[in-house]
């Protein structure tokens, strides 16, 4: 069976994204440097401290992430291209993740967790300029 896991590319801060989200989605972190994998010899010395793989698994939340490696002609450009998605019944488990998540730092965006015509709805951009959809079908109220 497919599942669809989202991928985030990052600038040099993917352990500091990614441990961040551990702190707040709890589960299995997995880290991986590039001078500490096979392609270290692929890559010049100055980016062997960038992450390479991260993976965090938390229940049903999958998330995979990586540092930029690529040339500086192809350097990424933050955006709003991608979004991580999250779904659950229990809006008191959502709205407490939801809440660690948003920190106040970047929220613009920010649509606090309402009732929808499909359940309850929210979403923002987190600290690192990555955006987050929440849905229950289970109404807040």
């Amino acid at each position: 069976m497919l599942r669809c896991t989202p991928f985030l590319l990052f600038d040099g801060n993917c352990a500091e994204a990614m441990t961040f989200y551990h702190k707040c989605l709890g589960g299995e972190l997995t880290l991986t440097k590039l001078g500490d994998s096979p392609m270290r010899d692929h890559l010049p010395p100055e980016k062997h401290d960038r992450v390479i793989n991260a993976h965090l698994m938390s229940g049903n939340i999958e998330i995979s992430a990586t540092d930029w490696m690529a040339s500086p002609e192809f350097d990424p450009i933050q955006g709003n291209t991608f979004a991580i998605f999250v779904n659950g019944d229990d809006c008191d488990e959502m709205k407490a993740v939801f809440d660690k998540l948003k920190d106040g730092k970047n929220n613009e965006r920010l649509q606090e967790l309402h009732d929808f015509p499909i359940g309850t709805y929210g979403q923002f951009y987190d600290k690192f300029g990555v955006q987050w959809i929440f849905i229950s079908r289970q109404r807040k109220s």
